[in-house]
């Protein structure tokens, strides 16, 4: 029998979406092993004759985890409207027809019935620009990284500043240390530079704004950082910034005339929750009279829908594209603030620079954000916690790890999926390292992944050089260049060089090995190659009958055995 109550299937979601104006993919979800087929009939919605003529489609099933199967199709559509539904059998011999959420015997007698694509429009196809997909990302903290070349002074500093403030470092990295080292990064096979804030800011993490339009002096000067894009550009790597709009400093001049003029200042509508006359709280464990960034008081909220902050933001956004060359956005606190901002602010991006990335700073699973019209990527920290909980922890064995990879990946449109911004750790959260309990082995095979997944690969700077740390100011430490705990550059290279040189990394992926101990092994394939990767995070051999194309990265592989937290990747030509 049919379990009806699993068959899942939303229109105009990660079910049913575009990937071109002529291509689209459809899914339907079902109990694992409960179905022995299911099929596709689609059709032109606004079909000159009655009844629409469908045609049949056979879905593959692409993909299962520990309680569904995942069908797909994906298929060149002679139709901008399309209208469609599923054909369905079990196991065990009984067929039914589904559609507009219900199963019956007989096709929908009219059009208006069937599950709907109404049209595809082109500014909703769910992809993201080319070059974001071939990225591999180097994430720099600029605090912590150099100074200089291979070095860093490690020396905080303040620096007097306009209306009599101070501007602080804490570990003196700057801009021309990042431009001195850009070597050192291309070196290593990264092609994009991520760089958390840069612009004025009071404290040495830079998320407390108070100039937007400036590097902050303290880092350097604008022509420094001009001089750091352009040159990143002629060694063919891209360069993203961080954005932070959700809330500025308490000393930003907008908030400050607030606190001066009170009711009267005229922008006392760019702030939450003002309680008049607005005060600055001497004591950290006082709640503040205004809406703030979680508790913190000296950063006050912005509030996005106004029009003036908006149109603020839109004219900083286009500053660090047209003047800077900046390539794209992080955005921060992306879920907190206003829709309409992000659409305002996307569209002014694209019209300085049609290829220009948005990337949303979202933990948690991000839908309504990824739907063309506000940001191509998310930061993937649902890809740091399974990898934690599987490669550092063990907690989870290899079917359990492969069933929340599955879900993660099937969340989102294939075109976002081949977007989003995976990491192992960041300036947020402890050195995966640390969470591996200082076994660098565990963190290999971690990367491994990283860079073989569907995704963008994304590594915080100092993680090749063996850096470890639980706290903010441990695990934001001061890049070992002098004297680094554990040098695996190596491995970073030939997987930065894997991850350029097959394009197979960005093709479908499938699950081979996933069993109840350590032993995951998938692939990655395109029409004619196949990458084949496998890792043992258990501390016993296990049995792996390995491909017999080129073995391109092994560590721990003999005699058809991975040993103990090892791993092989090998490449293989398909025959036509």
């Amino acid at each position: 029998m049919i379990d009806r109550q699993a068959i899942t299937h939303i229109p105009l979601s990660q079910y049913a979406f575009a990937n071109s104006v002529s291509n689209m993919t459809i899914r339907l979800r079902a109990a694992r092993g409960n179905l022995s087929r299911c099929t596709l009939w689609y059709g032109d919605r606004v079909c000159p004759r009655d009844p629409v003529e469908v045609t049949p489609l056979p879905m593959e099933k692409a993909a299962e985890e520990i309680l569904f199967d995942w069908f797909e199709v994906t298929f060149d559509t002679p139709y901008n409207r399309v209208c469609y539904y599923f054909e369905l059998e079990s196991r065990d011999g009984e067929k039914i027809l589904y559609y507009a959420d219900l199963f019956e015997q007989e096709p929908p007698k009219t059009r208006s019935e069937f599950y709907q694509y109404p049209f595809i429009r082109r500014e909703e196809l769910a992809v993201v620009p080319e070059w974001l997909r071939c990225s591999v990302v180097y994430n720099i903290f600029p605090d912590s990284f150099a100074s200089g070349k291979r070095c860093i002074s490690g020396e905080s500093s303040q620096m007097p500043w306009e209306r009599g403030l101070t501007l602080n470092t804490r570990l003196g990295g700057t801009i021309r240390g990042i431009l001195e080292n850009l070597d050192y990064i291309q070196d290593m096979g990264f092609n994009c530079l991520y760089l958390n804030p840069i612009f004025t800011a009071g404290e040495y993490h830079r998320y407390d704004l108070l100039d937007y339009f400036h590097v902050s002096p303290n880092l350097g000067t604008d022509e420094n950082f001009l001089e750091l894009v352009d040159t990143a550009h002629e060694k063919g790597m891209r360069v993203l910034v961080d954005g932070v709009f959700n809330h500025c400093s308490w000393q930003f001049f907008a908030f400050d005339d607030v606190v001066k003029n009170g009711e009267n200042s005229r922008y006392r509508d760019w702030f939450y929750d003002l309680t008049f006359p607005v005060v600055r709280p001497k004591d950290p464990g006082e709640i503040p009279g205004y809406a703030c960034f979680a508790y913190e008081r000296k950063m006050p909220k912005l509030n996005s829908s106004n029009p003036e902050v908006q149109a603020y933001f839109q004219k900083v956004c286009t500053h660090w594209i047209t003047r800077f060359h900046v390539d794209g956005w992080r955005l921060d606190v992306a879920n907190e603030v206003d829709r309409d901002f992000w659409r305002g602010f996307r569209r002014a991006a694209l019209q300085a620079k049609p290829d220009a990335v948005m990337i949303g700073e979202i933990w948690e699973s991000s839908e309504s954000w990824l739907r063309g019209d506000m940001f191509d990527s998310t930061m993937n920290y649902d890809f740091r916690k399974h990898c934690r909980d599987f490669f550092a922890t063990g907690e989870l064995t290899a079917r359990q790890f492969h069933s929340r990879v599955i879900q993660m990946l099937y969340r989102y449109p294939t075109g976002i999926t081949q977007g989003q911004l995976n990491l192992l750790d960041s300036h947020d959260v402890s050195r995966f390292l640390t969470e591996c309990g200082g076994d660098v082995r565990r963190l290999n095979l971690a990367e491994v992944f990283l860079f073989t997944a569907p995704g963008v690969p994304c590594l915080f700077y100092g993680d090749e050089l063996g850096i470890s740390g639980k706290e903010e100011f441990a695990f934001r430490q001061a890049m070992a260049w002098d004297a680094p705990p554990r040098d695996h550059r190596c491995l970073i290279r030939k997987l930065t060089t894997l991850r350029k040189e097959e394009a197979v990394i960005s093709g479908g992926y499938r699950p081979l090995v996933a069993g109840e101990n350590g032993l995951y092994a998938y692939t990655r394939q395109n029409d004619d190659t196949a990458v084949t990767v496998a890792v043992n995070v258990g501390e016993n051999a296990a049995a792996f009958c390995c491909p017999k194309g080129e073995e391109l990265l092994s560590r721990g592989f003999s005699d058809d055995t991975l040993e103990g937290f090892g791993f092989g990747v090998w490449l293989e030509r398909l025959k036509p």
